[in-house]
């Protein structure tokens, strides 16, 4: 995205603005602002935070700046870096499902493009958002390959962006692809498998890490409890 003439340009760096506008990018099509707007955003209630803590508190002058560092830091971890993550989860989620429905309509005899016009069709989730904005595109003059290529620049996940190389390489060389289609959704699917296992196994030393801090000391209380009551007695 291009900012040309843009007075907010002079307040950042192009390195800065290109930063954040890649991880907008990755938030996908449905988010609505750009890296300017967010910049500005974070300025602008970073002046607020450390006057508001400036005049009410009584150490203002010192935790202001401490405040505002930490408000500036976190706005883009909690706005956009997390949000990124969630993202991931979310897309590896869908994409089994919906590239399942992509093979089956390229099975079916369809060329490329109609078999993913059918699919987002099919099926309403984050991924489908994105391959319909794929398809608008080429509506519009683009062809599909330069389209899943701006694609990939709004896709966290390295999986499916493997699997949208996948599809382009298709589509440029014309070589079959169901085949390798399936390959790509066993893959998401054994992956998936991994993952809800790994989840699985960090659940016991979660367990013991809560019974230590909570639990325990809990037990302790109830059991010394009688002999402090008599000492105090």
């Amino acid at each position: 995205m291009k900012y040309k003439g843009n007075l907010s340009l002079k307040l950042y760096n192009k390195k800065t603005v290109n930063k954040i506008q890649n991880k907008i990018n990755l938030l996908g099509v449905s988010c609505k602002y750009d890296a300017i707007t967010f910049l500005n955003a974070r300025l602008f209630t970073s002046i607020i935070v450390f006057f508001v803590v400036l005049i009410f508190s009584s150490y203002g002058y010192i935790l202001s700046i401490v405040f505002v560092i930490l408000y500036y830091y976190l706005f883009e971890r909690i706005l956009l870096d997390e949000k990124i993550k969630k993202r991931v989860t979310k897309l590896n989620n869908e994409s089994i499902y919906f590239f399942e429905v992509l093979t089956l309509s390229l099975q079916t005899g369809r060329n490329l493009i109609e078999a993913v016009s059918i699919t987002v069709n099919s099926v309403d989730s984050e991924i489908s958002r994105e391959f319909k904005e794929a398809i608008r595109q080429t509506r519009f003059g683009k062809s599909l390959t330069e389209s899943l290529n701006d694609m990939q620049k709004k896709i966290p996940s390295d999986s499916i962006n493997n699997i949208i190389l996948t599809l382009t390489q298709a589509n440029m060389y014309g070589s079959s692809i169901i085949d390798m289609m399936y390959n790509q959704v066993d893959y998401l699917r054994e992956r998936r498998k991994l993952e809800v296992k790994a989840t699985i196994s960090k659940i016991p030393t979660k367990i013991s890490i809560i019974s230590v801090f909570f639990f325990i000391p809990l037990i302790l209380l109830i059991i010394l409890a009688p002999a402090l009551l008599s000492y105090i007695g």
